[in-house]
């Protein structure tokens, strides 16, 4: 073999290596769980609690569920639930006498609606509603076969793919004489085909993939995420979806786009939505936090607006105001009653318009959170107040909340950053814009909090003294 064949089958077999080593390194793709595993039993037990005038007394049972996944928001569910034991129910209570105890089941078909929080994907509460029938041994007035029909919710909490516990409620009504039972059940749910076997992946000198995300142990290492763990932040993406990137398509340009996240924090763009909400449930970008670019964050509009995160014709109207304060008070400087008049302005030119004035604080390491909570609610209240009794705008127009840190637009590690922080936001919805659906109408938004709409002492107008603040320990 002369040199140059040497060198061409040396160069081949590290080719071929170099080759090998990438695929087996490359992430797996996004699992469908409810494609690939829509299979469920559920078993438990349950209690049942009857009409007083009946012939059995309440009692408990046992539970058995076999549920099928139409979609990851509907599933169908099949139940047995064995009436074991019925103790028979005093004959002078009852309209019709039993001779012995006796025993019976209850045959049921349901549709479940779940209602997954895209902040918490284990919690995964649902709606229910179903039909069926009682067969009992006995005759129990009404012949022993009694149809029913029920409504009710109920909660799975999932440890991984395969094992959830679950807790149920349903209320039914039952035979011609239209009898109330209420139905309570606790029990352990098993998917089948969910669990993902041991992936023993070799790549760059033996490294392995123990939790099966995408990235090995040794990658794991480096970018500082649990190995362990497939989702270390718990934002609903695999470290390896965050790390090499997952799919994404521009609502303004159409174009196709590969996005990574930050596999360390929940919320890489801070817009107050999950990365895997984003990606899977709003198809926003998790990397921008206006995907729509209309000037409102996409979790402003999905949480307080109710708007379309996607459509930049439906954002609210945003004043931000960097309103500095003297320390631990909430008395607004002259110097910025001229950007307070032009939002006066605004909303004087539209009578049917109404505003929401959020406070915001920065973080520190000694930063207290009900504090902040606190001081940043006042401050929005003194732009309501300078609003109200300076501007001439009536009250009803108006809501504030304060957020404290809660809510930061940038990281708290720099002043720069934390100057962007303490803020006061000025939301304006117009005349006639009413809220919309979000991107997916069976999403379930975090829930918005609760504004307050009536200040309770309205700030002294200006050129009055004004009242000492209250005292506060920062």
């Amino acid at each position: 073999m002369n040199k140059r064949t040497a060198s061409a089958v040396a160069f081949g077999c590290l080719l071929a290596g170099a080759l090998t080593r990438a695929e087996l390194a490359a992430p797996p793709p996004p699992r469908d769980i409810f494609k690939e595993a829509p299979l469920t039993v559920s078993l438990g037990g349950n209690w049942i609690k009857r009409e007083g005038d009946e012939p059995v007394k309440n009692g408990l049972g046992l539970s058995l569920k076999l549920g099928y996944d139409l979609s990851p928001r509907w599933t169908v569910e099949l139940g047995v639930d064995p009436m074991v034991k019925l103790t028979r129910n005093d004959p002078k209570e009852t309209s019709h006498a039993l001779s012995n105890d006796t025993w019976g089941v209850r045959l049921g078909v349901d549709a479940l609606l779940h209602l997954r929080n895209t902040r918490n994907l284990q919690v995964d509460p649902f709606l229910a509603a179903g039909l069926g029938a009682n067969v009992y041994e006995q005759d129990l007035g009404h012949g022993n076969v009694i149809p029913f029909a029920q409504v009710g919710a109920g909660l799975f909490y999932h440890f991984n793919d395969v094992w959830a516990l679950r807790g149920d409620f349903r209320l039914s009504v039952e035979g011609v004489d239209t009898e109330f039972h209420d139905l309570i059940s606790v029990g352990v749910n098993y998917r089948f085909g969910a669990a993902v076997p041991a992936r023993y992946t070799l790549a760059s000198g033996g490294d392995i993939d123990s939790d099966n995300d995408g990235l090995t142990d040794k990658e794991e290492a480096l970018y500082g995420t649990n190995p362990y763990n497939p989702d270390t932040d718990g934002d609903g993406l695999l470290d390896g979806e965050e790390v090499h990137g997952t799919s994404f398509k521009d609502p303004l340009t159409g174009t196709d786009k590969v996005i990574k996240t930050d596999p360390l924090n929940p919320d890489s763009d801070l817009d107050g939505l999950s990365d895997g909400a984003e990606v899977k449930i709003y198809h926003t970008n998790p990397m921008d936090p206006d995907t729509d670019h209309g000037g409102v964050s996409d979790g402003h509009e999905v949480i307080e607006d109710g708007t379309q995160p996607l459509d930049p014709k439906d954002d609210l109207q945003l004043f931000t105001l960097n309103i500095e304060f003297d320390y631990d008070k909430s008395v607004i400087r002259p110097q910025y009653f001229e950007k307070l008049d032009v939002i006066v302005k605004v909303l004087q030119r539209d009578p049917g318009a109404a505003a929401k004035v959020e406070g915001h604080a920065d973080k520190r390491p000694l930063s207290k959170h009900d504090y902040n909570l606190a001081l940043s609610e006042r401050r929005a209240r003194a732009v309501v107040d300078y609003l109200v009794e300076v501007g001439g705008l009536h009250r009803e127009r108006l809501a504030y909340k304060g957020f404290g840190f809660t809510r930061p637009v940038a990281p708290n590690d720099s002043e720069e950053n934390m100057q962007k922080n303490r803020r006061t936001e000025v939301y304006i919805r117009k005349g006639g814009q009413a809220e919309t659906s979000t991107a997916d109408p069976m999403a379930v938004p975090p829930a918005p909090v609760q504004w307050t709409a009536q200040p309770e002492k309205p700030l002294p107008p200006r050129g009055a003294p004004a009242a000492p603040a209250p005292v506060d320990q920062p």
